[in-house]
Parts: structure tokens; C-alpha cells; sequence
């Protein structure tokens, strides 16, 4: 499986690369139902240059645009540098796509890890529920409208992504 023994990042879209209030249109798609100075996918800049220094950092979508789109396509909304990354999702089409739905992020992921078994692991998730406590050491919240562009967030990331690649 890919990601196995390697370090990864497990990434959200919704709340962490954009705004959190992001709905789905039959015609258009995804767009952001917020003011001005909201845009999809506005934070995408800013992750890639904090996973700069760390090349080896593999990514696993986390978000449920893949339950929609599925991780090829799903990748294909973030900028090169990070789509090259991504070496896979939390949910395949062999899921139960109910059941999958009904989980909590933390547990989807947590689910992930064990069948991916990296090296070492964090998420980026503005979701907080359903995490189970021996995973939080290995998640950074995000704030629901400002993303990752936080600088609470963008600290604490930093602080994490330093001690797992060290």
C-alpha cells in the first residue's frame, strides 16, 4: 500500500485549504457560500511552501471531496508541488460508502493508519470530533473560516511537522 513506512500528511480540504462552507452544485460544482475574500483552494500556497522542507512528506486526502470526485480528481485541485504528493485517501471505492460517511474524520483516519502503517503521521483537520485521544498528538486543528492560514495553526503545524520529520 503506498505510504507504508513513509511519513504522511493527512489533508482535509473543507476548513483547511478554504473556508469551511464549502457546498456542491449538480452544474457548477464546488464553490465556497461565504463574502469576498474567500476562494477555493486560497491556502494551497502557504501548505506548499511549509512542506518545503520536508520532501518526503507523502499526503493521504482526508476529505470527503473524495467520496464525491475520488482522489485523482480530488488531487487535481491542489497546486503541482502537492499533487505529486498525494499517494492516496482515507476512502477507496471497496468501502462502504454509508458507513464510511457515518465515521468520524479522526477515526477514518485512524482507520487509514492502521492499514497504511507509516512511519509517522499528522492531520490537518478542522473538524475535532470523534479524534481518539492517542491520535491527537498527531493532529493540528484548523480554524473553521481562516484554514491553515491561521497563525496559531500555521505555529503549530510547523511545531509537529518539524518533530515528525526529525
Amino acid at each position: 500500500m503506498k505510504g507504508t513506512g513513509h511519513l504522511l500528511l493527512y489533508l482535509d480540504f473543507d476548513g483547511v485549504l478554504h473556508h469551511e462552507n464549502c457546498l456542491w452544485h449538480p452544474t457548477i460544482g464546488p464553490y465556497l457560500c461565504e463574502g469576498e475574500g474567500y476562494v477555493l483552494f486560497q491556502h494551497c500556497e502557504l501548505l506548499e511552501k511549509m512542506l518545503e522542507p520536508y520532501p518526503y512528506v507523502q499526503i493521504v486526502l482526508s476529505t470527503m471531496w473524495v467520496v464525491r470526485y475520488g482522489c485523482a480528481k480530488s488531487a487535481k485541485n491542489l497546486r503541482p508541488a502537492l499533487r505529486q504528493r498525494v499517494v492516496g485517501a482515507t476512502y477507496h471505492s471497496r468501502m462502504s460508502r454509508a458507513e464510511f460517511v457515518d465515521t468520524p474524520r479522526g477515526l477514518q483516519v485512524w482507520q487509514d493508519v492502521m492499514r497504511r502503517k507509516p512511519r509517522d503521521w499528522l492531520a490537518l483537520d478542522d473538524v475535532h470530533i470523534g479524534w481518539p485521544e492517542h491520535a491527537l498528538p498527531h493532529y493540528a486543528r484548523t480554524h473553521k473560516h481562516a484554514g491553515i492560514s491561521d497563525p496559531a495553526v500555521q505555529a503549530e503545524f510547523k511545531q509537529k511537522l518539524k518533530e515528525m520529520c526529525a
